[in-house]
């Protein structure tokens, strides 16, 4: 019985002194990414992850639903599809065809309500956003300097870096895009509950505005830029400038830091469902129209979903871009194959939530799961 004592009194010791350690060393975000995702038996982020954290609510203005399509749910999952979807732990698969649900389909205990984390989905409504703010005036165009906002970056190389860079990843940052790596500034921006003092503390290493590089930081630095500007929040002028007049039909939630900071994570964490997120992308496939009214400058939108440097034909500005079968596709992707596909001249969106994106867990390149189900879902179309 003594030696339980002294034991757990010794244990005590070094937990106490471990906490204490990472105080010191400013890592302290490890204990609520100990508690939030390690200790629910997670590696890294998860669907529903965002019940763990702070949020802010997006409410919604008068709901639009999606109309069906005549031929709704008239043809089965091909068997390629079956087998992705429950290997890949598919929640959600949906495709769109001329603007009607044409197939709609969820697993696990999911349901077309059913909020789920978006990850790096939120990368366009935050690079949408910007248009947004340009167009309203707030930033004077996509060549303004960072700096104008936020003075940290006036000096040196950083002078150099635009509000387009930001959006088109090409900041010339230090960010370190490394999701399993507990000790990287992706996690730190994860879990710290002072996201700006993490972000103001990048330096720009590399002349901006001339390469490609997918890094988070680059979104998250560019919703504060957005809010400098607008004098908003983020998850407020999401809400009055997409949300509600796309007639969404469910309230989101999108993460913040902290209560006391309330700085949203703008490279990732809306939590929503398929049908809602398809809208952002239905929104971009008609050039910045709902129903009839410009809600974005339509130049824009066809700038952002072009490639802004030829090394780099995979981005553009929010948006990734892929060809396939003679097709050209852009897209919203996160991290664990969350998928709004776009095919404006068929006028099909292919939407797919999910617990992951296969074996390969490469950052910033197409994964083969994106291959099938585009090749699936007009599989499915060309059999009727």
């Amino acid at each position: 019985m003594k030696f339980l004592k002294k034991l757990f009194k010794w244990l005590g010791i070094l937990i106490a002194l471990l906490i204490i350690t990472l105080y010191i060393t400013d890592t302290d975000y490890l204990l609520k990414a100990v508690r939030t995702i390690y200790l629910t038996g997670h590696s890294t982020a998860y669907l529903e992850d965002y019940k763990k954290f702070d949020n802010q609510p997006i409410e919604i203005g008068t709901p639009q639903p999606w109309p069906n399509h005549k031929e709704y749910n008239t043809v089965k999952e091909t068997e390629a599809l079956s087998q992705i979807n429950k290997a890949n732990g598919t929640i959600a698969y949906v495709i769109i065809k001329n603007d009607s649900i044409w197939f709609e389909n969820y697993y696990d205990g999911f349901g077309e309500d059913s909020k789920s984390n978006s990850f790096s989905m939120a990368k366009s409504y935050v690079s949408g956003l910007m248009g947004k703010a340009i167009q309203d005036g707030y930033i004077k165009s996509l060549d303004q300097p960072v700096g104008d906002f936020l003075p940290t970056f006036s000096e040196g190389l950083a002078a150099k870096m635009t509000v387009g860079d930001l959006s088109s990843m090409c900041s010339g940052t230090n960010w370190d895009e490394a999701y399993y790596s507990p000790l990287s500034i992706t996690t730190r921006a994860y879990f710290d509950d002072d996201l700006e003092k993490v972000m103001l503390g990048l330096k720009v290493v590399d002349e901006p505005g001339k390469k490609f590089k997918y890094a988070s930081g680059d979104t998250q630095m560019l919703a504060m830029v957005i809010e400098k500007a607008t004098g908003k929040k983020m998850y407020s002028y999401l809400e009055e400038s997409f949300w509600k007049p796309l007639g969404c039909e469910n309230e989101t939630l999108w993460q913040v830091d902290s209560e006391a900071h309330d700085l949203v994570k703008a490279y990732c964490c809306i939590a929503s469902n398929a049908k809602d997120f398809a809208r952002f992308g239905k929104l971009y496939k008609d050039f910045g129209k709902w129903n009839g009214k410009q809600i974005l400058d339509s130049a824009f939108v066809a700038k952002s979903i072009k490639p802004r440097f030829k090394d780099a034909p995979e981005y553009g500005y929010g948006w990734w871009l892929k060809q396939q079968n003679g097709k050209n596709f852009f897209m919203m992707r996160g991290h664990l194959g969350q998928y709004v596909i776009v095919e404006p001249n068929d006028n099909v969106i292919i939407v797919r939530l999910g617990h992951s994106k296969g074996s390969n867990v490469e950052v910033g390149s197409f994964t083969q799961d994106i291959s099938t189900y585009i090749d699936e879902a007009y599989n499915m179309l060309n059999s009727k």
